[in-house]
């Protein structure tokens, strides 16, 4: 299908000269002033708009800056006899595309307008790449393209839109919580409330009486009618952080919960129905927990419908590029900062470190050296008193021009490197598989390079 060009001109042998020229190239629509253009855009969306600047009434400066209020606006080009830089200018600054004088001359004007629609489907291409990538490397403020995280973010599709009970394992820091809420965001109870209880931080009383909640004169202290989270999340979603620290009685209360969907408030014998969906998460081995009697093996079972792991920082190295750019841009944002980007020896330094506190540690790193730089880029000295260390030396050259792609490919080199060429040790290294670390190879054409 032919680009629809909409030709706005006051004078009719101008618009029907034109029409006649660009037809064989364009669906051509003619208005002769801009009523008449937006009441034709509003039946035909015009992909180009050539508009005149005199056009009796309204000119077409004001028809340029109405069309580009639209979410996804046409390419405007101008055209007047009165010719300046001036009115170039101010036609550029309302968005048009460019600005042509008359008499036109049409071989030129008809390359233009080629020129534009391809430059606009190109970015469009260029957008959805984007969205593309985006929606598999990132969901719900998880980042990573490694194999763990892969496996992460096809486990919470599958699971989101179901309601069955998710057991999220793994240490400190790996994205625990973020997990929950993007199964919850993706759920059919997006809509209604996520709570999250934190039940480390309680002691037994405190965390029933949070959970559950209470009747005046349940206790002492217990001045008014308290309601608890399980009523409070009714409809949506109830996340229950480190459940490995909660007290044998409470847990006998939340299998019923889980079985019946049913409780009594502490102190009261009303027995309230609750439609929860639960999801659970613990830095603890529940099944260690279970053979030492400390947990509940029913319980276990219940939670553990389905089991989703996030891996250690240390085991997805291949994201930290792509987890380190993101946090600059959000960490220079929140402070109001410039964006800086990372020395080569302060990067090589991210890359070895172990990252103990995992996907958090680095995340409060970025946000130090961002805080703390003074100079065009990030480095070491501006990085947290546990991350200073010695850095090789040689490394550094590798690493000059430091980007994204430059450090990820620079990374996969310095594996192989370590592993003299053995790329099915490297990936395991890197933490993928040996067939996503050839596929990054050829991606990168760095095949050459690594062969060496």
């Amino acid at each position: 299908m032919s680009p629809i060009l909409l030709i706005v001109d006051d004078e009719k042998n101008t618009r029907d000269g034109l029409r006649n020229a660009l037809s064989d190239s364009f669906e051509v629509y003619v208005a002769a002033g801009v009523d008449g253009a937006l009441q034709t855009i509003e039946s035909m969306p015009a992909d180009v708009i050539l508009t005149d600047l005199k056009l009796g009434g309204a000119d077409g400066m004001s028809l340029i800056q109405s069309v580009m209020k639209n979410p996804n606006p046409p390419i405007c080009i101008m055209m007047t006899a009165y010719g300046s830089v001036d009115t170039a200018v101010e036609a550029m600054k309302y968005g048009a595309y460019d600005f042509v004088t008359k008499p036109v001359n049409i071989d030129r004007l008809e390359m233009l307008i080629k020129r534009a629609i391809r430059e606009r489907n190109t970015s469009r291409e260029n957008q959805e790449l984007r969205s593309k990538v985006e929606r598999q490397f990132k969901i719900e403020g998880m980042i990573g393209h490694s194999p763990g995280m892969t496996e992460v973010f096809e486990t919470i599709k599958q699971v989101a839109p179901s309601r069955a009970t998710v057991l999220i394992q793994g240490e400190s820091g790996t994205g625990k919580e973020l997990a929950a809420h993007a199964i919850h965001h993706l759920s059919q109870r997006a809509k209604e409330k996520f709570v999250a209880v934190h039940c480390a931080a309680l002691s037994p009383e405190l965390l029933s009486s949070e959970l559950f909640g209470h009747e005046k004169g349940a206790f002492t202290g217990a001045h008014e009618r308290r309601i608890g989270r399980f009523e409070q999340a009714a409809g949506g979603t109830l996340f229950l952080d480190e459940i490995g620290e909660i007290d044998l009685s409470t847990q006998v209360k939340i299998l019923r919960v889980l079985g019946e969907r049913t409780f009594e408030r502490v102190g009261g014998g009303e027995t309230i129905s609750t439609d929860v969906r639960l999801i659970a998460a613990t830095n603890k081995d529940l099944a260690q927990l279970v053979a030492a009697g400390k947990f509940r093996e029913d319980l276990f079972f219940r939670l553990h419908v389905v089991p989703l792991t996030m891996p250690p920082l240390r085991d997805r190295k291949v994201d930290i590029p792509m987890l380190t750019e993101s946090f600059l841009k959000e960490s220079a944002l929140e402070n109001f900062k410039p964006h800086r980007d990372l020395t080569p020896e302060a990067m090589i330094r991210i890359l070895d470190y172990d990252w103990p506190g995992n996907v958090r540690e680095l995340r409060t790193a970025i946000e130090h050296g961002v805080v703390m730089s003074t100079s065009g880029q990030i480095g070491l000295r501006d990085l947290p008193s546990s991350l200073r260390g010695n850095v090789s030396p040689s490394a550094t050259p590798a690493l000059s021009g430091l980007n994204l792609r430059d450090t990820e490919t620079n990374l996969i080199l310095k594996a192989l490197e370590s592993c003299a060429g053995n790329r099915s040790e490297a990936a395991e290294k890197l933490g993928i598989s040996r067939r996503t670390l050839h596929r990054r190879l050829n991606e990168m054409n760095i095949l050459k390079r690594a062969e060496k």
